[in-house]
């Protein structure tokens, strides 16, 4: 049945050069990233607070210090590779099929992997600015530092990642939603669908051949043209 609908997926992909692929935190675990919702994810360990009041913009602007002390530890991963699902998304923008990574991951994995156009809905933890001066940091100019980075000119330097109590860009979300929207083939993997307003994109979607990829059910299964709950490294080697 899995290895059926696999066919399936890959018949879809060899008939289109219109694919759109959106994706969550699933599509890092097997980089060694751990997800937020997994038994094994950010949200069941032991903190000080829970990581849903650590990554609100209120807990960054009051304890910046332990907003800090938990991003360095838990956020940021610079040394992890890519896996086969990202340079299999990327071998197919190369193809000239896939048109745009819409992601919710801020790990830049994808970017790693060769993907060009990759539209970040939650940022990336590779970029910093200054909340003072606007002066634009870099991971690596930053690599090292303990606790809160602090400017040049005095203000305190914020990562260029969407926190919860925060608005996503509405540059990056128009493009989103004009790549789903006119998309033949969309590709849903690794993401519960339970974070919003994200998951409220793929609605845009107007073709007949949405693909759910994901180990776990979703609250979007049934609209699915084609449900495969299977890890995505499972199914992406096979492309």
């Amino acid at each position: 049945m899995l290895q059926e609908k696999i066919e399936k997926f890959k018949q879809m992909i060899d008939e289109s050069d219109n694919i759109v692929f959106f994706g969550g935190a699933g599509v890092s675990t097997e980089s060694g990233i751990p997800d937020f919702r997994s038994v094994d994810g950010l949200y069941h360990l032991k903190y000080e607070y829970p990581p849903e009041t650590m990554l609100s913009h209120t807990f960054f602007m009051k304890h910046t210090d332990k907003f800090y002390e938990f991003y360095w530890d838990k956020m940021v991963y610079e040394n992890a590779e890519p896996n086969i699902t990202h340079v299999k998304l990327a071998e197919l923008e190369r193809q000239g099929k896939l048109k745009a990574v819409v992601t919710q991951n801020i790990d830049g994995l994808h970017q790693k992997a060769g993907s060009i156009n990759v539209l970040e809905l939650h940022g990336s933890v590779y970029r910093y600015n200054c909340m003072s001066c606007g002066r634009f940091y870099s991971l690596e100019k930053l690599r090292g530092t303990k606790g809160v980075p602090v400017c040049g000119c005095g203000g305190i330097i914020k990562p260029d990642v969407v926190l919860y109590e925060e608005g996503l860009d509405d540059e990056v979300v128009s493009k989103a939603i004009r790549a789903i929207s006119k998309a033949d083939v969309l590709i849903i993997g690794g993401t519960s669908l339970s974070v919003y307003p994200a998951a409220g994109f793929i609605s845009y979607y107007r073709g007949n051949k949405k693909v759910i990829i994901n180990k776990s059910p979703t609250p979007f299964d049934r609209e699915a043209d084609l449900l495969i709950q299977a890890g995505l490294g499972e199914v992406f080697s096979q492309i």
